[in-house]
């Protein structure tokens, strides 16, 4: 009995616990939530290719471009002094970037300003002989120093920086003071060069997928330099059109010279920066980086864009 008793509680214990169960339960099925069927996931919005970075840089290479069209319209000694003042910007952000290599940096600055002063009023010649005199001033300030050990890496150093960035401004300025057209010559060779590293950024970004440099400038595509070599071929020779002293044939060769030289500028200071370990030789223009990486091409197709001007238009 009085098992029967306890077994009677427990039913009645467990009857009670699965009615208040049922009740737990109750009225969830008219839930209108239970019911939503679950929307799928948002599919992320894809950006174009050509917004964002491709816009920026274009926006704010724009006022530079103006500048330097301003500079080189005035030409004279303003356009000598800008590209000293150029130059000194240049080598400080070399010097910083090769600051362990003990650079010889008194001797860069002035051999720069001088080469680029006898340019101006000299010929190439007086260049050749400020350059020649670049070696005597190694010696009195590299033996001049306390610990000479490194002198050989120190001038060497020195003299990269010299020759990296001086004898292209040395190019700019006989570029431009060449006769009737020396002004519309370098332009040219700006917008071709803008031209080729816009057109290879934007084709690189839309189709890039064959890297031609991936220890040097990952992001650098087979496609983006076919892209950038033809925008900027045309870019050059869409110039010409409107300069009846250039035929249409010489600015197609000065703008496919200039498209393919332009890479090459560009990777030799990406295989600088990624032997000292840096990413930017600067942060003159902030995300963008300093005046080195803006100028980068521009140091190696000044001096191709002079040799052809002479020698296809004068």
């Amino acid at each position: 009995m009085e098992s029967g008793g306890e077994e009677g509680g427990k039913g009645r214990r467990r009857g009670f616990e699965f009615d208040h169960a049922v009740d737990l339960f109750e009225g969830l099925e008219d839930d209108p939530v239970s019911e939503e069927e679950p929307k799928p996931p948002r599919a992320p919005r894809r950006r174009s290719p050509l917004r964002g970075e491709t816009a920026r840089r274009i926006l704010f290479a724009i006022p530079w471009i103006a500048f330097a069209i301003a500079i080189t319209v005035f030409g004279g000694i303003p356009f000598a002094v800008a590209m000293v003042a150029i130059g000194v910007v240049c080598l400080r952000e070399y010097f910083v970037m090769t600051d362990s290599l003990r650079p010889i940096q008194i001797v860069a600055y002035v051999a720069v300003a001088a080469m680029v002063v006898a340019a101006h009023f000299g010929t190439a010649f007086n260049v050749l002989l400020v350059a020649t005199a670049t070696f005597p001033l190694l010696f009195v300030f590299g033996v001049d120093r306390k610990h000479r050990d490194g002198v050989v890496i120190s001038m060497g150093v020195t003299l990269l920086g010299v020759v990296w960035i001086g004898l292209p401004l040395v190019h700019a300025v006989l570029l431009r003071d060449l006769p009737d057209h020396g002004a519309a010559l370098l332009i040219d060779v700006l917008v071709g060069t803008f031209a080729t590293d816009t057109g290879a950024y934007a084709t690189g970004r839309m189709f890039g997928s064959h890297r031609i440099a991936p220890n040097l400038s990952p992001n650098k595509t087979l496609e983006g330099l076919v892209g950038g070599f033809l925008i900027g071929t045309l870019a050059f020779w869409f110039a010409g059109l409107y300069q009846d002293w250039l035929s249409g044939v010489d600015a197609l060769i000065m703008g496919a010279a200039v498209a393919a030289i332009a890479p090459l500028g560009d990777l030799f200071a990406s295989m600088v920066k990624r032997d000292l370990g840096r990413k930017d030789t600067g942060k003159l223009f902030g995300p963008h980086g300093g005046l080195l990486d803006r100028l980068d091409a521009v140091l190696f197709t000044i001096v191709v864009g002079y040799y052809l001007s002479v020698q296809l238009v004068y």
